[in-house]
């Protein structure tokens, strides 16, 4: 029996722009739908920019109505939206939200992860950007915002160098590198620039990072936070009160009683964010003999997690290509990803993906600040 044009309209359903991460039908991209006699299928596709991810969504579309019972040949005409036609679509996005933030809401499908050092140098930025890239490779949608406006630096760890597209002058759509998007300062000011600002403009930025980007619904939002306790960290929990934290240090007793103020800032009565876990960085060098080598000492981070009371999530050694694929914008998640490193941050990611979820009643039980 030849297919019909509601079979079609359904099977596209699934299909997510490559940009916007939301069905092709939802968003009302689906522009037209022919049915031959023969069950030869013709779709019109709305395409958001030139330069958009052609390939992909023709892909995608193609896939989907080619495992259609009674479907012949598929033909997939992909056409670039007006700027009239953009502006009504961001007008439908921002319409669409159910709050300014809607991750911030009870229920809200995201997790939002606070990934907080107590000091610079332990490796925190590292840690954020190959665990989001291993999160994504368990196949979660990850964002990262890059929280840190002074020492920002996820966008050149990612190998991002375009800047965020503007839809319809209303929102800006997040760059994505290896299965990752991300929001920075550092797509708004110069490398050489200083950003000397004040808690209420950084409380501005912050907002302006969960608000004008358009995220979607994202499986996981991290947060990529400035070492220390400060303005940004009492913003964001203002922001998304569920937030969870983790907290990163190295073994040595001196870092990790730094790093324990962090944790301390997540549970104090002024912010009140469960703190999930600590992450031992730098733990151990593998040398060309296979031993291992405890440079910076060693069980600071079960100490931590032990004054804590919460788990240590996981050890990652101290590896010279975690620091080159920073540089290089390509992390060791991506360089080396069946090296000794890129297996802790898959393990990483498992726990916190399987083991460490929040239950609803638990998120219920926190204090909105």
């Amino acid at each position: 029996m030849p297919v019909t044009e509601h079979q079609v309209r359904q099977a596209l359903r699934p299909v997510h722009d490559p940009q916007l991460h939301g069905s092709i039908v939802d968003l009302g991209l689906v522009r037209r739908i022919d049915v031959g006699g023969g069950g030869d299928v013709d779709v019109v596709v709305a395409q958001i920019f030139p330069e958009s991810p052609a390939d992909e969504l023709r892909r995608q579309v193609t896939e989907a109505l080619s495992g259609l019972d009674g479907a012949g040949r598929v033909g997939v005409d992909l056409v670039v939206m007006s700027d009239d036609e953009r502006d009504d679509l961001a007008r439908h996005l921002e319409e669409s939200r159910t709050s300014p933030i809607p991750m911030a809401e009870a229920g809200a499908r995201t997790r939002v992860l606070l990934i907080a050092s107590g000091k610079g140098g332990v490796g925190k930025s590292s840690v954020t950007v190959n665990l989001a890239v291993a999160l994504a490779r368990r196949g979660k949608r990850v964002c990262v915002v890059d929280a840190d406006v002074w020492g920002f630096s996820i966008p050149a760890m990612l190998g991002i160098e375009r800047p965020p597209v503007i839809l319809g002058n209303r929102l800006l759509l997040p760059p994505e590198a290896h299965g990752v998007a991300c929001a920075s300062i550092g797509f708004f000011v110069r490398e050489d620039q200083a950003v000397v600002w004040r808690g209420p403009m950084l409380h501005k930025a912050l907002e302006q990072f969960l608000t004008d980007f358009w995220w979607g619904e994202p499986d996981y939002l991290l947060v990529d936070l400035p070492p220390g306790t400060g303005d940004i960290s009492l913003s964001l929990a203002s922001f998304v009160p569920r937030a969870e934290a983790y907290v990163v240090t190295t073994p040595q007793p001196a870092a990790q009683r730094v790093a324990q103020r962090a944790g301390l800032m997540f549970q104090s009565e002024a912010i009140k964010l469960a703190v999930h876990g600590v992450i031992e960085n730098m733990s151990w060098f593998t040398g060309d003999d296979g031993t291992r080598y405890e440079l910076f000492g060693s069980g600071g981070g079960q100490v931590l997690a032990d004054r804590l009371g919460v788990p240590l999530v996981g050890r990652i050694p101290l590896v010279p290509a975690v620091r080159e694929g920073g540089d290089k914008g390509c992390p060791i998640m991506v360089a080396q990803p069946d090296g000794e490193a890129a297996a802790a941050f898959v393990s990483i990611a498992r726990r916190i993906d399987e083991e460490l979820a929040p239950t609803r009643r638990y998120r219920s039980e926190l204090r909105v600040v």
